[in-house]
């Protein structure tokens, strides 16, 4: 009998073997049946060993051995980190499954989706809030709903203490990290961003103000250094007919993973693009850019 091969796993390397791949990344790609984890590789070898040995896994002593054993990559490391790692998997044919931001900077965040332009790789985006049903219906409801502006909320304490309070969160966590959810739902339920303010300190508190191709105006509040007994997340639509709102707050990640797995894999296997692609990235890192520019934009 021949064998069918969209119905067979995607095999996949991990790239990272922090707290994100540990709790996310890992489990998900390692559950199946859509994937299957080849490989883990990290730049601390005990680290690898302990997350792969945990998950099934191979792990791999160098990048190059986690690209020979797998089809797709997926990254769990520093910005800075995939935009190094990331264009060398590309150009070795491997689908790439990437956090955001794409990188640090606009130029490395243009020579990633150059490379994958250019090797015409599959990509995908862990937006999570994207892969949930309530998220879903929410911007169908958009589509179809007269806005005249939004108020948008991602508040939480992550980056004061605890396993998220490293590295590039401390001084750019606020923007970079949280920012592309609700920089990536405004733009897709109001329309394009046209126009982008911004003010405040990504290492406190920072709000954005955003015009929309079509008139609509909204604003986001970002801090992840408030003392907060749970974390505040959601975006809410005003026009003449009332009010649209999505509080994702209470959401259970769990429900998103399972999705954003499917999907993936799927992609990986038909080779059409996702509409959460490299692309979709690169606009989310353009926006970024804006606001880190002097006078915040303006």
């Amino acid at each position: 009998m021949e064998r069918d091969e969209h119905a067979q796993p995607v095999d996949v390397g991990l790239v990272g073997a922090g707290p994100w791949a540990a709790t996310m990344h890992g489990p998900v790609l390692a559950a199946g049946p859509q994937t299957r984890l080849a490989a883990v590789w990290s730049r601390r070898p005990e680290a690898t060993a302990h997350l792969a040995a945990r998950l099934g896994a191979h792990a791999a002593t160098s990048y190059e051995e986690l690209l020979d054993r797998c089809e797709a990559v997926a990254f769990a490391v520093p910005p800075d980190a995939q935009a190094d790692l990331a264009p060398r998997a590309a150009r070795a044919g491997k689908a790439l499954l990437l956090e955001k931001p794409l990188a640090l900077d606009l130029d490395a965040a243009r020579a990633l989706a150059d490379t994958v332009a250019e090797c015409g790789v599959v990509t995908q985006l862990v937006l999570t809030k994207r892969y949930h049903h309530s998220t879903r219906a929410f911007l169908a409801a958009a589509a179809k709903f007269t806005s005249a502006g939004a108020r948008a909320r991602y508040l939480h304490g992550a980056f004061l203490d605890g396993a998220m309070a490293t590295g590039w969160r401390l001084t750019r966590g606020a923007l970079y990290d949280l920012g592309p959810h609700l920089l990536d739902l405004a733009d897709a339920a109001l329309g394009p961003i046209e126009e982008l303010r911004a003010y405040g300190d990504s290492r406190r508190w920072i709000e954005l103000t955003c015009a929309h191709r079509g008139g609509a105006i909204s604003q986001l509040s970002l801090s992840g250094a408030v003392g907060l007994a749970s974390s505040q997340a959601g975006i809410d639509l005003y026009g003449p007919a009332g009010e649209l709102t999505l509080d994702f707050g209470p959401v259970d990640h769990r429900e998103c993973w399972p999705v954003l797995r499917a999907e993936f894999a799927a992609a990986v296997r038909s080779g059409v693009p996702h509409d959460l692609d490299v692309r979709r990235g690169l606009m989310l890192q353009e926006l970024l850019a804006r606001v880190s520019a002097p006078h915040g934009g303006r």
